[in-house]
C-alpha cells in the first residue's frame, strides 16, 4: 500500500503543478491581451484628441476669416463714398492676406491627421478662401464684375466651411 499511496502522491503533486503552470499560463496570456487592449485604446484617445484638435483650430481660423468677409460685405452697404468704401476695401484685403497664412497652416494640420473626407473637406475650405480673396483682390482693382464673384465665392466658402464641420464631427464621432 505504501507504493500506491506514493504513486498518488506523485501524481497529485504533479497535476497540481501541470494545473498551475496552466493556470499562470493563462493569466499571462490574458494579462498580456488586456495590456493590448489598453495600449490600443489609449491610442485611439490619444489620436482623436489631436484630431479634435486640429478640427478646432481650423474651424477657428476659417471663422476669422469668414468674419473678415463679413466685414467687406458691410463695407458696400455702410460706406456710401467709393473712396472709403475702396480704403476699408484694401485694409480688409490685407488683413485677408494675414489670415490666409494661418488657415493655410491649419489645412495642413487637418490634412495629416485625416481622415480621407475631413481632409478634402479641409483643402476646399483653403481653396475656397483662396478663390474669395483673389476676388476680393479684382474688386480692389475695379474690375465691375468682381463683387458678384466676391459675394458667389463667400456663399461657397460658407457651404464648404459648414461641410468640413459636418466631416470633422463625423470623424470624431467614428474614432
Amino acid at each position: 500500500m505504501g507504493d500506491s499511496a506514493m504513486w498518488v502522491a506523485a501524481f497529485t503533486g504533479g497535476t497540481a503543478v501541470l494545473a498551475s503552470w496552466v493556470t499562470n499560463l493563462g493569466n499571462v496570456r490574458a494579462a498580456r491581451v488586456q495590456a493590448e487592449a489598453s495600449v490600443q485604446a489609449q491610442h485611439r484617445g490619444r489620436v482623436r484628441e489631436l484630431r479634435r484638435a486640429a478640427y478646432l483650430e481650423l474651424m477657428q481660423r476659417a471663422h476669422d476669416t469668414a468674419e473678415l468677409y463679413w466685414r467687406v460685405s458691410d463695407a458696400f452697404f455702410q460706406i456710401p463714398d467709393p473712396q472709403q468704401q475702396l480704403a476699408r476695401l484694401e485694409e480688409l484685403r490685407i488683413e485677408l492676406r494675414e489670415a490666409y497664412a494661418p488657415l493655410m497652416h491649419s489645412v495642413r494640420v487637418v490634412v495629416l491627421e485625416g481622415p480621407a473626407a475631413t481632409s478634402d473637406a479641409a483643402q476646399a475650405v483653403q481653396d475656397a478662401a483662396l478663390k474669395a480673396n483673389q476676388y476680393l483682390w479684382h474688386i480692389s482693382r475695379g474690375d465691375t464684375d468682381a463683387r458678384d464673384r466676391f459675394d458667389a465665392a463667400e456663399a461657397a466658402y460658407r457651404q464648404c466651411q459648414a461641410r468640413f464641420v459636418e466631416r470633422a464631427r463625423a470623424a470624431t464621432e467614428a474614432s
